[in-house]
């Protein structure tokens, strides 16, 4: 493991110009919601850690009981967002996106039609089409994002439009390489997406008509594909992020922007949130970057990034990591390993053969989905990696398992191309 010296990171981006659905503090929703409810990406804090206790403490070997499956979601890797009785999703059937919701037995309510459907002609990436992000529900209405940069708001209850704008229009946004991908998230009355466009890389709009608060142009690069942050500190409400060539965070209330990071790989492809706490900050890519802690510093000049350690193998693609009391919990992309490492040191406490995962916490565990279709629970633990259990999804489907796993309600939810499975795993 590599720790750097160095004292300062540059907080100028290179001037140069993926993927999908890929956090910490502060909420996209109400901060008192019951355990039943995971109203966004990542659930209300963005921590990706459901608060439910009294779940399975080890998997059967051929897996909890399966509920339900819900079928004809199409192809996506949108997770699953969940409030007020009704579970939310995205997906495209026949280059149509969709938004669909049902309700907790798994019955059809709506759907409604979202745009656009992305699309390739590069060869590595044919495999890549279908819905990324996955919508936010905040008090009545759900927002969803599609592939080519449609924001809509639509009654939860019913599926009705309520406004709509093509961002990659109003701001002037170049074609994505590999399609819009972000969860917007909900701040009070405040919506923080990123358009990467040139009258707006980050924008604020209000969430009840679509109206711009804010936009900023300053930050470098050409659209990332991770969803954002916010994290109290410093003296500001920040929105944290990312381009294809760094991390950044702006001023939540005037779009200011606070500080940014270089933060290249060979791809210019940020994947994964970063992980917030107190001062400091964690960031991770694949394609050979690997992960970076670092301080922000506060003086009356401004704020600046001062690099605490790196640790290349370490090298989290679109799965996302979680902190939990000190430690970092994810998988690794060509290192081809799950990790656990100090959150503060960037010491590496135990280092566990694994196919990249897409992960979730809840009740001292950890679900890791690998690529291949293997859920895993191990507990979350520095002191060894010890296993739970493990089973396969059912059979069936195409693509790769990118889907993120949602705990809620004493039930485990994973999407895979057109089916979600609903498993209940109450102790």
């Amino acid at each position: 493991m590599k720790i750097s010296r160095r004292n300062e990171i540059s907080s100028t981006f290179f001037a140069a110009g993926m993927l999908f659905i890929v956090s910490v503090i502060a909420g996209c929703a109400r901060q008192d919601l019951p355990q039943n409810e995971w109203p966004c990406f990542h659930g209300p804090d963005r921590g990706n850690k459901s608060p439910e206790t009294g779940l399975l403490r080890e998997s059967p070997e051929e897996g909890p009981e399966l509920l339900f499956t819900v079928n004809g979601l199409g192809e996506g890797f949108s997770s699953v967002s969940i409030a007020d009785g009704m579970i939310f999703t995205a997906g495209s059937v026949d280059s149509q996106p969709w938004v669909f919701a049902f309700d907790l037995t798994g019955k059809l309510l709506w759907k409604a039609a979202a745009g656009e459907a992305w699309s390739t002609t590069a060869r590595h990436a044919s495999s890549y089409t279908g819905a990324r992000g996955t919508p936010t529900y905040d008090d009545g209405v759900v927002y969803y994002l599609g592939e080519m940069g449609r924001l809509s708001a639509m009654e939860a209850a019913t599926g009705k439009e309520l406004w709509v704008k093509d961002l990659s229009v109003e701001y002037e946004a170049p074609g994505t390489e590999y399609g819009y991908s972000e969860s917007v998230y909900i701040d009070g009355d405040n919506l923080y997406v990123r358009p990467a466009g040139k009258k707006g890389y980050k924008v604020c709009l209000n969430k009840h008509d679509g109206s711009l608060v804010w936009a900023n142009t300053e930050i470098p690069g050409v659209e990332g594909y991770s969803s954002p942050v916010v994290h109290e500190f410093g003296g500001y409400r920040q929105v944290i992020g990312a381009s294809s060539i760094g991390y950044y965070s702006v001023d939540a209330a005037t779009g200011k922007l606070l500080w940014k990071v270089d933060f290249i790989n060979r791809h210019d492809c940020n994947i994964t949130d970063a992980v917030v706490s107190g001062e400091h900050v964690f960031v991770t890519s694949g394609y050979g970057r690997g992960s970076m802690m670092f301080r922000i510093n506060v003086s009356d000049t401004g704020m600046v990034p001062e690099e605490v350690w790196e640790f290349i193998p370490f090298d989290n693609h679109h799965g996302g990591v979680i902190l939990h009391e000190g430690y970092l919990y994810g998988s690794g992309s060509q290192s081809k390993g799950w990790f656990c490492v100090d959150f503060l040191t960037g010491e590496q406490m135990w280092k566990v053969t694994g196919d990249e995962a897409a992960i979730t916490y809840a009740d001292g565990m950890i679900y890791m989905l690998d690529q291949r279709g293997t859920m895993t629970l191990f507990k979350a633990t520095p002191e060894k990696y010890e296993i739970a259990g493990s089973f396969r999804i059912p059979e069936g489907g195409k693509g790769m398992h990118w889907a993120h796993p949602v705990v809620c309600g004493g039930r485990l939810y994973i999407r895979h191309d057109d089916r979600l499975f609903v498993y209940g795993i109450k102790g």
